[in-house]
């Protein structure tokens, strides 16, 4: 399988994605628009063709692309 390679705007997104964040949440955040991490979301399960935000994290935690992170409430 060749690596999937997420950009750093990408990363940060699933990092956000994993602290439970919504699209609003997270374009507050990154001063984005909602459209914006839409379109983000959408390349990020492109890429990785996985289905579902829970199958990303899933996939992210199996695979340690996030290896610095750690699950805030």
């Amino acid at each position: 399988m060749k690596p999937i390679k997420l950009t750093s705007r990408e990363t940060e997104i699933v990092k956000l994605i994993m602290q439970e964040k919504t699209s609003v949440e997270i374009s507050n955040t990154l001063r984005l628009s909602i459209r914006t991490v839409d379109t983000h979301r959408k390349n990020i399960l492109r890429k990785t063709g996985i289905k579902n935000l829970v199958g990303l994290t899933k996939y992210a935690i199996q695979n340690d692309w996030l290896p610095d992170f750690h699950y805030k409430k």
